[in-house]
């Protein structure tokens, strides 16, 4: 993945390089180095190396016995208008407290980035035919949010 943004140290930034590569379709056999493959092939072939793509249908309680063994969760969205995602990653990070990096994949956008890391994502991978570069001013967003979110669990009237 070349547009690959991420959270380090609380800044965002272009990653000039990311070792993990996208499995989308389900194979025989994996290829050599660091891997996102789908949940069934990771479920079939658990181990502590490859990272783990979610769909929008997968249930993440599936998750629970193995995400102290998982590196990396990538979150597809088919669609920027498919919403599911958001739920999934709010859920593994209040729900079943994952820690590790929590990446976006698929139709991924400049506009969601902000709402995005207000679930819980912390990496993003920006569609390819959109710049990475304009794509960071995106995690600017909104400098006061209402609502409560994963990095800040307080609504707006009860941090005064």
């Amino acid at each position: 993945m070349r547009n690959v943004i991420a959270l380090r140290n609380g800044e965002a930034q272009r990653l000039s390089e990311d070792a993990w590569q996208l499995v989308r379709e389900p194979v025989t056999a994996l290829p050599e180095g660091l891997l996102i493959v789908p949940l069934n092939t990771w479920l079939a072939q658990p181990n502590g190396r490859n990272g783990l793509w979610l769909g929008p249908d997968d249930e993440i309680e599936t998750l629970q016995p193995w995400l102290p063994h998982v590196p990396l969760i990538a979150i597809d969205f088919p669609s920027f208008r498919d919403g599911r995602g958001y739920s999934q990653a709010y859920l593994l990070r209040t729900r079943l407290g994952w820690q590790g990096e929590l990446r976006a994949i698929g139709d991924v956008l400049r506009d969601q980035l902000s709402h995005m890391r207000q679930c819980g994502f912390d990496s993003f991978a920006v569609r390819e035919d959109k710049c990475a570069e304009d794509a960071l001013k995106g995690l600017a967003g909104m400098s006061v949010l209402y609502g409560r979110s994963v990095i800040e669990p307080r609504p707006l009237f009860r941090r005064r």
